[in-house]
């Protein structure tokens, strides 16, 4: 049931977004709620309706109407997590292949994000942290995930994501014997309705993904890619373009496999609040 909430905006709260406001005043509420109560009018600052990006000022009066029980999607789960970094403001996790990031239509558990709202906020006397994403990885996908911990460190994250100052490696083992050392693969990618699937497309977004050789097998090729475009399964199919599909990608013509063969293994990015310059990089998981 909503209920009306009168808050008053403290003196540390000065030129705080009124979307982070929000944010950290109910913690237990999804983003996309709150940003849906601003937009349908049920926030007033001042007596004013203002947009999510407007800067409040100290002793400003917020008046909002909410239910502060509704269910949030990122239920928390106990599911064991393999943490690659954390500090205050970030924390870097390898991600296992055949996990998803976050909760869908379908499956509302078990995610990454599941598993992050039970890790961040296991001591009941701390503040809540809601887990951000900043990016992604498909599900059958392994390696460095990225999630900022509170509303300043994602938004300057993802500035450096839609800049494209992140240095995004990702390494696969594709069939076949790639004769090509290096090259690019300049391909648009769309989404086939009745097939429900994503490929090229000629009318579809403009996508363009990098391929060096690492190594070459008998009969399949480790390969490093790197994604100049964010498409959906940009690199899946932009592989299977250049007909080496990933180990594992049978949709899409690679051979069965236990898994994907893909994997995203080095990251680098300007932390948000060193503004320095960090790298890391994870071997990747599967065998061959």
């Amino acid at each position: 049931m909503d209920r009306r909430f009168e808050i008053q905006v403290l003196p540390e709260e000065n030129k705080k977004r009124l979307e982070d406001f929000l944010l950290d005043r109910f913690r237990t509420l999804s983003k996309l709620y709150l940003r849906e109560l601003v937009k349908s009018e049920k926030c007033e600052v001042n007596g004013r309706l203002e947009n999510r990006g407007f800067r409040l000022k100290a002793n400003d009066f917020i008046e909002v109407e909410l239910d502060p029980d509704r269910q949030n999607s990122m239920v928390p789960q106990e599911i064991p997590l393999d943490v690659v970094y954390e500090d205050s403001d970030v924390i870097l996790i390898d991600k296992p292949a055949g996990m998803l990031v976050h909760p869908s239509h379908r499956d509302k558990s078990g995610t990454v994000l599941n598993a992050l709202s039970y890790y961040l906020n296991q001591n009941p006397g701390s503040r809540h942290i809601r887990p951000g994403l900043i990016h992604r990885l498909d599900k059958d996908t392994s390696g460095l995930l990225l999630i900022a911990k509170n509303g300043r460190a994602h938004r300057i994250l993802a500035t450096q994501f839609e800049k494209k100052t992140v240095e995004k490696r990702y390494r696969a083992l594709v069939d076949g014997v790639v004769e090509r050392d290096e090259g690019t693969v300049d391909s648009p990618i769309g989404r086939y309705i009745e097939e429900k699937m994503w490929a090229v497309k000629s009318d579809g977004r403009h996508a363009v993904s990098r391929f060096s050789v690492i190594e070459r097998f008998g009969d399949t090729t480790l390969l490093e890619l790197e994604p100049i475009t964010g498409r959906t399964n940009q690199l899946r199919i932009h592989c299977a373009e250049i007909g080496h599909p990933i180990v594992g990608d049978t949709s899409r013509g690679g051979r069965a496999f236990e898994r994907l063969c893909l994997h995203a293994y080095r990251l680098a990015f300007r932390h948000p609040l060193k503004n320095e310059r960090v790298e890391f990089e994870l071997a990747e998981d599967f065998r061959f």
